[in-house]
Order: C-alpha cells, then structure tokens, then sequence
C-alpha cells in the first residue's frame, strides 16, 4: 500500500512508531457525520471530526487487481440509546461514506493530508440494543457495485417522458413498429 501513499506518508508508514488514523465521514441526510479513530476531536477539512477511540471498528478495506466491487463494514459501540432513534429513522441507504488512512505526529497532529482508501455508499444499517447503550453496523459497498445493477431502461415515449418531460424524442416510435419504410426504390403508386 505504501507505493500510492503521497512521499510524507510513506515516510510514516515505514517508520519505527507509526502513528496510524482513520478517518470516516457519513453522508447522513441533514448531518453529516464525521469521526476518526483517536480520542477528543480532530480538526480537518474544514470540519471536526469526533474521537471514538476504541468503540470504533472498521472492516479490512480490500484492495483488487481485477474490476469487482469490495464494500466496507464500520462498527460503532457504546452509543447510548437516545441516538438509536436517530440512526435508525436516517435514511442512510445509497448515501455516501469514506474512509481516510493517516499518520499523527509525535505531538498528535497530522502529517499531511490523509489518502481516501475507501469511497462508497451505505447500504445497510443493524441496531443491537443492549440496554443503555447500543452497538450499530453500518455496511457500505463500492461505486461499482452499480456496474452489477440492472438496467431498465426502455425506447419507448413513455420512459423518455417519465425522464425528460416535454421530450418528443420516441412519440412515433410505436408507429413505425409496423411501417414498411422503402429505401433507395421508387414508391409504388
């Protein structure tokens, strides 16, 4: 992994105490979610980032040489129940999450800009409840997993008007089902 971290990071990566980070942002509809893995908060791209310490985890984020699309599964333990609510009435599904690999200092800043190494959408939501406070799963899967969906478009005028309203583009394309369109021959009188 070191070879497409920038040159400051990979200079981190390969020193005797490395201080890794992770960085994960939440595209929640209305409030987006920011945390990264060491404690307190950590001011980055212009937002605060909320420490989650230990009560945070996050997937092994699998790199491919071939075209498939990987997904990314976040963890998060210890939140009390009042926010339960709130996680799960979101509508989190199809919106975005990332993932960001730094390294800290020895005075606990950043070294540099930390690489995205994972961009994706959240796809499902699991709530364990255990009383007081609640573990939540978040599952989110990569952009190419779209490569995978069905289309379902069709040529026909109903499907362009129910895009592009007002679009005339197929409004014969029922009529010439049946035509006989003659080419380069005299029409029959």
């Amino acid at each position: 992994m070191t070879g497409r971290l920038p040159a400051a990071l990979a200079v981190e990566a390969g020193a005797a105490t490395a201080r890794p980070v992770l960085l994960a942002h939440f595209d929640i509809a209305g409030a987006p979610v920011h945390v990264w893995s060491g404690v307190g908060n950590l001011a980055w791209a212009g937002a605060t980032w909320a420490g989650v310490g230990t009560l945070g985890a996050v997937s092994l984020v699998e790199e491919t040489v071939e075209l498939r699309a990987t997904g990314a599964v976040f963890r998060l333990s210890g939140v009390p129940a009042d926010l339960i609510v709130e996680v799960a009435g979101a509508a989190l599904q199809g919106r975005r999450a990332r993932l960001w690999l730094g390294f800290m200092t020895e005075d606990w800043a950043l070294v540099a800009d930390p690489v995205l190494v994972f961009d994706g959408r959240m796809d499902t939501v699991e709530v364990v409840d255990g009383g007081p406070t609640a573990l939540i799963t978040l599952a989110a899967e990569s952009r190419l997993r779209d490569l995978e969906r069905p289309r379902t478009r069709r040529y026909t005028n109903e499907d362009q008007l129910a895009e592009f309203a007002g679009d005339l583009g197929f409004a014969f394309v029922t009529s010439l089902q049946d035509a006989e369109i003659t080419w380069n021959r005299p029409v029959a009188s």
